[in-house]
Formats: structure tokens, C-alpha cells, sequence
């Protein structure tokens, strides 16, 4: 939904008119393209912590520690660990992707309103292209993308670096004044808005903030909405 002025209750068809002049739609992946209740970061979340405790030599607790900091600080653990410890993101992306995907159904509601957007449609993600290639499948949503850029696409910068963006919508020769992004990272949208796009936010609960234009717990229905 579009964030309200004080005390006013917006139409729920009243985004429409916002993503008029859209031609390029851009996707975060990870509890975006799938609803964060089925926990599938947790997976990720697991292996990195291990990964953090056999390149420092930490507990437990202080790894998971760690892994959380880094993300806060650099937008990514792979960048935290780079920066302090350097770690090669390779092997470590191939590592910390090696997940089970069975707890993702596809859901053919989200693909059919993706489908019908006008224009190009392109993912970006924090994670690996070939592990965002692996979550697409197992939603059904294979095939459905002109684009998928991993982090390693961006030489491993990860949102919400300005340079991130500036290298993986240089390389896709999208014009972010016609163009929108869906993020479940409020921090991920801050560029993307001083760019000129209209920002979407999908997490459970309402956020407020000032670069976001919209919120939704309902990516297929708000996208069924445009």
C-alpha cells in the first residue's frame, strides 16, 4: 500500500497510477520473491555463523555475533569478511548456498502477476546468480526474468553500497526513472530512491520510512493491483 499521509486512508487500487511510466521492474530475492515465514535464510544464516567460527577461531555466539555485525556494518558478511579476514567470496558463496530448497513451493498466483508487468523484469540479490537461479526454480519462477545479478556482479559489493548499484544498473542499462524496485531491506532502497525509482517495501509488517513509497505484505496482490 502507498504510506499514508496522517490521517488519511488510501484506496486499495490507489498505487496504480505510481508505476504508470515503470519499464523495468527489480526484484531483491530472499524474502521477497518468497514470504519470510518459511525461514529458508535461517539455512544461510547457519552455514555463514560456520563459516565465521572456522575463519576466526570464535564460539559459537560470538560467530553468530560477528556474522550479524558484519551484515549491519557492510551490507553483506561476505563483505564484513572480506574486509577483515580475506576471504575469498567463491568458494564461501558456494558454501554458505549449499541449502535445501524443498521448504520453497511455487506458487503460480506471484508468477502469473510478474508475468504480466510490461516491460523488463530483472532479480537482484546479496546472494550468488546461481543460487538466486535455484530459488527461482523452486517457486516457478524460472525463466521468467530478462536478468539475474548476483553480487558477483557488482565484484562483490553488496546493496546498499551506492557503487552496487551504480555497477549492476550499469551493466543492465536500466534508466531508474522508469524504472521500481521490491526490497524487504529498508536500507536497500535508500539509493534506489535517490535515483528517481518508486520503491516498494515487502516485509510483514508496516515500515515508515521517507525514501519508501509503498508497503505491502502481498507481493502478488499489490503487483495484481498495477
Amino acid at each position: 500500500m502507498p504510506i499514508p499521509e496522517p490521517g488519511a486512508e488510501p484506496r486499495p487500487d490507489s498505487h496504480r497510477d505510481d508505476f504508470h511510466h515503470v519499464d523495468t521492474w527489480v526484484f531483491d530475492l530472499d524474502n521477497t520473491l518468497y514470504h519470510p515465514r518459511v525461514r529458508l535464510f535461517d539455512q544461510i544464516d547457519r552455514k555463514m555463523t560456520d563459516f565465521v567460527m572456522r575463519i576466526t577461531g570464535a564460539d559459537p555466539v560470538e560467530s553468530d555475533r560477528l556474522r550479524r555485525d558484519y551484515w549491519l556494518q557492510y551490507g553483506t558478511t561476505l563483505a564484513g569478511l572480506m574486509a577483515h579476514h580475506g576471504v575469498d567470496p567463491v568458494p564461501y558463496l558456494v558454501e554458505v548456498h549449499d541449502i535445501d530448497f524443498s521448504v520453497l513451493e511455487p506458487d503460480p498466483e506471484l508468477r502469473a502477476a510478474i508475468e504480466r508487468l510490461r516491460g523488463r523484469r530483472i532479480v537482484y540479490t546479496n546472494g550468488s546468480a546461481p543460487y538466486a537461479l535455484r530459488v527461482l526454480e523452486a517457486r516457478g519462477l524460472d525463466g521468467l526474468f530478462d536478468a539475474v545479478y548476483g553480487v558477483e556482479n557488482a565484484d562483490y559489493l553488496p546493496k546498499p553500497q551506492e557503487e552496487a548499484f551504480s555497477r549492476i544498473f550499469g551493466l543492465d542499462g536500466l534508466n531508474p526513472g522508469r524504472a521500481a524496485m521490491f526490497e524487504d531491506d529498508p536500507r536497500n532502497l535508500k539509493v534506489p530512491h535517490a535515483l528517481g525509482m518508486r520503491t516498494v517495501l515487502v516485509t510483514p509488517e508496516l515500515q515508515t520510512h521517507a525514501h519508501v513509497h509503498h508497503h505491502t505484505d502481498d507481493l502478488t496482490g499489490f503487483l495484481t493491483g498495477l
